[in-house]
C-alpha cells in the first residue's frame, strides 16, 4: 500500500502497518520505527543518531534534540504525516537541568498548536543519548 494514496490508506484504516524509511536511524532493536494504525501513527522514541553517518549528530543537547526531532519528522514524513499531526509527544532527558536548551529546540518545529507533551528525566537512554523523543500522530482521511 502506497502512504501518500489516502484512499489505499481509508480503505485499509483497521490494518496495522509498520513504517520504515532510510531517511531515519534503523531501530536498534526488536521494533519499529513507527507504526500506524488507522488514523494513528505511534512513532518510536528517537536518539540523535545521524542516519547517514550511524553516530550522534553532536555531543551538545540542543544539536541531539534537533537531530532526534529530524529523524521524528522523516519518520513521520514517510506515512505521509507532518509534525502538524502529532498530538503528543514524551520527551525523555538523562539531566532535566537541560528542560530550557531541549524546549528551545522544540518550540521551533513545534511552533503553533504545540501537542501535549510529558517531559522525563531518565537514568540513562540508549548508546548514552542526552534525549530521546517519540510521538503519536493523528490525522483525518
Amino acid at each position: 500500500m502506497a502512504f501518500n494514496d489516502p484512499e489505499a490508506i481509508l480503505r485499509d484504516a483497521a490494518t496495522k502497518q509498520v513504517i520504515k524509511t532510510e531517511k531515519a536511524p534503523e531501530a536498534i532493536g526488536p521494533y519499529s520505527q513507527a507504526v500506524r494504525a488507522g488514523e494513528f501513527v505511534y512513532a518510536s522514541g528517537q536518539i540523535p543518531i545521524d542516519p547517514k553517518t550511524g553516530n550522534f549528530s553532536s555531543d551538545d543537547i540542543r544539536e541531539q534534540a534537533k537531530q532526534s526531532l529530524e529523524n521524528l519528522k522523516a519518520i513521520l514524513e514517510a506515512a505521509n504525516y507532518a509534525l502538524d499531526d502529532v498530538i503528543k509527544t514524551t520527551v525523555f532527558v538523562t539531566d532535566i537541568a537541560n528542560f530550557s536548551a531541549v524546549n528551545e529546540v522544540y518550540a521551533k518545529y513545534f511552533a503553533k498548536d504545540a501537542p501535549a507533551r510529558s517531559f522525563v528525566a531518565v537514568k540513562d537512554l540508549p548508546k548514552g543519548a542526552k534525549v530521546e523523543i517519540e510521538a503519536v500522530a493523528w490525522k483525518k482521511f
